[in-house]
C-alpha cells in the first residue's frame, strides 16, 4: 500500500509569525464573557473560528506549557467534568461488537488493520522495539489487539473505560488468544498510570486519545513514556482535524489538527519518529493519521 510518510519537523514554531494573529484573536474576544472563556475556551473556538485562530493557538502552545482545552464546560456532574461524563454515557449504549467499534464503517476494518500492521513493522525488530509485551489503550473489544498486536507480541494488556467491552474481549472476541492477555484494566486514561518499564509498544487508536483534554493527554503521554522498555515506542492512530480542533458534542471527542497533536507530543517530552496518513478510507471519513514516538 502506498503511504505518505512525513518526517518530523524538530524546529519550534516561529513566534513572530503567529504573534500578530494571536493578538488579533485575543482582541476580537476582549468583550466576551471572561468566565465563559476561562472555563470553556473551546466552546467559543468551536462555534466562532476566525481565520487567525489556528496561528493563535499554535502561538499559545509555544508560549505556555500547554493550553487547557476543557470542551463545553467545567460543570460538575456526578463528580466528573461534563466533558468526561458525556463520553462515558455515550459508550454505555455502544454494543460490544465490531459494528459498535466502527459505527457505520465496518467495511474499512481490513484496510485499517493492514495499514496498522505495515506501520508497526517499521518499529519492531532487531535494534528496535522488542516483542515481549504491548499495551492497547482504548482497546474496546480488542479489535486492534487481535488483528495487529497479538500476532507480533508474546503478551498483551488491554485498558478501556467500558467493562462490557473488556468482558466481551476476554470471553468471546479474542478466542484462544485471550490466554495471552495478562491484565484487563477498566480505567479512563486520565486516571490510568501504566506500570513502569513494562511495554515494548503502547498503541492508542480511535478512542481515549480524542476523549482527553490537551492537558490530560500531555500528562498521560508522559506517564506512558515511563512505562516503555528501552527502544519502546508509542503509536497513536486517530482522526485528525483539517484545521484547528473539532469537537463532537455527542460523544465528547476532540479531533485535533496534526500540528496541534505533534505540539502536545513535544510538550510531553516525546520525539516523533514518523507520521503516516491512512489511505484507502472513504472521503467522507475525517483524515486518519498514524504517529510513532518515543
Amino acid at each position: 500500500m502506498e503511504s505518505a510518510v512525513v518526517e518530523e519537523d524538530t524546529g519550534s514554531f516561529p513566534n513572530l509569525e503567529y504573534k500578530a494573529a494571536h493578538k488579533a484573536f485575543r482582541d476580537r474576544w476582549k468583550e466576551t464573557d471572561e468566565t465563559m472563556c476561562r472555563h470553556s475556551m473551546s466552546f467559543h473556538l468551536h462555534h466562532s473560528l476566525r481565520s487567525e485562530f489556528f496561528a493563535s493557538y499554535l502561538y499559545l502552545m509555544e508560549k505556555t506549557p500547554v493550553v487547557k482545552l476543557f470542551p463545553v464546560t467545567c460543570e460538575i456532574i456526578k463528580g466528573e467534568k461534563q466533558f468526561y461524563y458525556r463520553s462515558q454515557k455515550f459508550y454505555e449504549d455502544v454494543p460490544a461488537s465490531e459494528e459498535g467499534m466502527l459505527g457505520d464503517f465496518v467495511e474499512i476494518c481490513n484496510v485499517d488493520l493492514e495499514a496498522s500492521r505495515e506501520f508497526l513493522k517499521r518499529f519492531v525488530g532487531p535494534g528496535k522495539a522488542g516483542t515481549q509485551c504491548a499495551l492497547d489503550c482504548g482497546s474496546g473489544i480488542g479489535r486492534v489487539s487481535k488483528g495487529v498486536l497479538l500476532p507480533v507480541f508474546e503478551k498483551m494488556e488491554l485498558v478501556d473505560m467500558m467493562e462490557h467491552f473488556l468482558l466481551y474481549a476476554h470471553e468471546e472476541y479474542l478466542g484462544d488468544d485471550a490466554d495471552r492477555i495478562e491484565t484487563y484494566y477498566c480505567y479512563n486514561l486520565q486516571d490510568f498510570t501504566p506500570p513502569k518499564n513494562k511495554y515494548d509498544v503502547i498503541w492508542m487508536q480511535w478512542g481515549h486519545v480524542s476523549h482527553l483534554t490537551d492537558k490530560d493527554l500531555m500528562n498521560f503521554l508522559m506517564r506512558c513514556k515511563k512505562s516503555l522498555h528501552p527502544n519502546g515506542v508509542i503509536i497513536i492512530k486517530d482522526n485528525m482535524a483539517r484545521q484547528g480542533c473539532k469537537l463532537d458534542p455527542i460523544d465528547s471527542s476532540i479531533s485535533r489538527h496534526l500540528d496541534i497533536m505533534k505540539c502536545i507530543i513535544g510538550k510531553a517530552g516525546l520525539e516523533v519518529l514518523a507520521v503516516e496518513k491512512q489511505e484507502g478510507f472513504p472521503d467522507i471519513i475525517m483524515p486518519v493519521w498514524m504517529i510513532a514516538m518515543k
